[in-house]
């Protein structure tokens, strides 16, 4: 019997649904689009995320050195490197930050006696960790709002119940990556403390937050007991994350890491390319949130001029360099207009998924990055009314 396979034998491939065509349109509008306001590497080829490491890895590491071996070397710099940063007496790299913030959370539980963690009902690990705090780290969440806006300080003093951490996502991304002020951010803190609970902040994206809340990054992690950040998220790393705070803390979460198996045998990829992230993306990100408000606004003014009966950009002056537009479309239609400009004209305004938020409305968010700086408000206000001429008129 051959082992040729026959036409006969052949079978045909399955038809891609709708959506897995327009998934794969867009990501080859992007590959060839001449101008977008961000260029993420999570989007690029392996071959030009390797050259960009290649290239930067010289710069922030000595590549004679040996590789790391379960944590040493390069990633022990790269914890010296945060907790200097942030002015904390120590940190500890994870390899997730939903790994990262279990450990935090679970070992200020043991030293407060409360597993409770106080929380906003769009935080994180409410929303995209499957209820990982209470299905592994057996701790449980009370919600201290479920408003699309930072909690209050009289909300923390008015919970009904006692809570051994408050834990604050800086920026609260589901929000419209929202901020407080720092008036606001000190007075959450304080009345956390006036219930005898420790704070720990979810700074994903803290690293941005300095211009809005007009103070350094050991100035906002001072006012904390732990901080969490990522290496990904606004660094353009591979992965990765810390935990920053007081050494006998930072030691005790290391005990945990490794018992959650995130002691990694080598991690030198992901560690430099944070190295990389903070030598070359944290200086630039001030520039990326200040130039976040000259899109948005013109963005709102291309709306306005086109005769969209209706949008919204959220928050109107953004905190970060990102931010939410809405629109009154169904995803679906909005998507496809987004790629249909980015192959007619190689300008691609909206790469990211549309998402339904009611009936005949969605949101996107939009980044601001180094390739958004290129863009002035009149190319933004340009781009946006082409955009807009691609849609179809809403019915009355």
């Amino acid at each position: 019997m051959s082992d040729t396979a026959t036409p006969q034998d052949e079978q045909p491939a399955e038809p891609r649904s709708a959506d897995e065509q327009l998934r794969e349109r867009r990501a080859a509008a992007y590959r060839k689009a001449d101008r977008v306001l961000a260029r993420l590497g999570l989007r690029a080829p392996l071959r030009e995320r390797l050259a960009r490491l290649q290239e930067g890895a010289p710069e922030v590491y000595d590549l004679d050195e040996p590789a790391d071996i379960y944590g040493n070397g390069v990633v022990e710099a790269l914890e010296g490197r945060v907790a200097a940063l942030l002015s904390t007496e120590a940190a500890a790299f994870f390899p997730t930050g939903t790994m990262a913030q279990q450990v935090a959370l679970r070992c200020w539980a043991g030293r407060t006696g409360n597993p409770t963690v106080a929380l906003h009902a769009l935080a994180h690990p409410e929303v995209h960790e499957r209820a990982a705090l209470r299905e592994v780290a057996g701790l449980r969440t009370v919600r201290v709002t479920g408003e699309p806006r930072l909690p209050t300080a009289q909300e923390i003093r008015d919970l009904a119940e006692p809570f051994g951490t408050l834990m604050l996502e800086l920026p609260l991304r589901d929000a419209g990556f929202l901020l407080p002020t720092w008036a606001e951010l000190s007075e959450l803190v304080e009345a956390a403390r006036e219930r005898d609970a420790v704070v720990h902040f979810d700074g994903a994206r803290l690293w941005e937050s300095t211009v809005h809340l007009g103070r350094s990054l050991p100035e906002i992690a001072d006012l904390a007991d732990s901080v969490y950040v990522s290496f990904y998220k606004s660094l353009d790393g591979f992965g990765g994350a810390a935990l920053a705070g007081p050494k006998s803390l930072v030691e005790e979460a290391k005990t945990w890491r490794h018992r959650y198996g995130g002691l990694v045998f080598q991690q030198f990829p992901t560690a430099l390319a944070a190295l990389v992230g903070l030598e070359r993306e944290l200086p630039r990100l001030p520039d990326y949130v200040r130039h976040a408000r000259v899109v948005a606004a013109a963005l709102r003014e291309g709306f306005a001029e086109a005769g969209v009966p209706w949008s919204r950009v959220h928050p109107g002056q953004p905190h970060t360099h990102q931010f939410q537009v809405w629109l009154p479309y169904e995803p679906r239609t909005l998507m496809e207009a987004a790629a249909s400009q980015a192959e007619q004209t190689g300008t691609y305004l909206f790469p990211d998924a549309w998402q339904a938020q009611g009936p005949g409305l969605s949101m996107t968010e939009v980044t601001v990055t180094g390739a958004g700086l290129e863009w002035t408000a009149e190319d933004v206000r340009t781009a946006t009314t082409d955009f807009v001429t691609r849609l179809p008129t809403p019915a009355p």
